[in-house]
């Protein structure tokens, strides 16, 4: 007898999997489009990826940050820190970590509700620029506490700023690009305004 998962399983593991997907694939582009923008290795001007994690873990909640955490983890041994398992491993924790911390303030102090319904654009931004520094504070911390301290003002500065650039360009262009569906399937059904 084969055996099938429940359905809520496969969903979950749909999203986990998917999340980890579209966040290498963030990472791959990041790579390719801002190759020039690395201050250092893991610090960049601009990181799309900071954006994906976000918006990965305000749709998906925990089970995004499940995914955020997987791929977190693969980019750390694999591809940032792979001479270094201790650094790698605490990187892709707090890579994981600072978005879902960053959701659990919007579900808790800021009363977004888990379908976003009531997300509005002052509520994104202010969550935007908090993850924007919650994110770099905690990896500078860490590099700091393991004896790596220089310039860790400035890999915060230079990490902070391509956190919030990377995740406002995610964000914007996934909010222009849901506004564009919107125009295009009301023009083909004649109700666009």
């Amino acid at each position: 007898m084969p055996l099938t998962l429940p359905n809520a399983v496969r969903h979950y593991l749909a999203v986990i999997f998917g999340t980890a997907f579209i966040f290498l694939l963030t990472l791959v582009a990041n790579e390719w489009i801002f190759r020039h923008s690395e201050y250092v290795r893991g610090v960049n001007w601009v990181y799309l990826p900071a954006g994906m994690r976000l918006l990965c873990t305000l749709v998906f909640g925990g089970v995004g940050a499940i995914g955020i955490l997987m791929a977190s983890l693969i980019s750390c041994f694999f591809y940032y820190f792979p001479n270094d398992p201790v650094h790698a491993l605490f990187a892709g924790i707090i890579s994981a970590l600072a978005p879902y911390l960053a959701y659990l303030f919007a579900i808790r102090k800021l009363g977004i509700r888990p379908s976003l319904d009531n997300l509005t654009a002052k509520r994104l931004l202010l969550l935007v620029l908090l993850y924007s520094i919650v994110g770099p504070a905690m990896q500078q911390s860490w590099s700091m506490l393991t004896d790596n301290a220089e310039n860790a003002g400035e890999r915060f500065v230079v990490m902070m700023i391509g956190d919030l650039g990377g995740t406002l360009i995610v964000v914007y262009t996934l909010k222009l690009s849901l506004w564009l569906i919107t125009r295009m399937h009301g023009a083909a059904h004649g109700t666009s305004r």
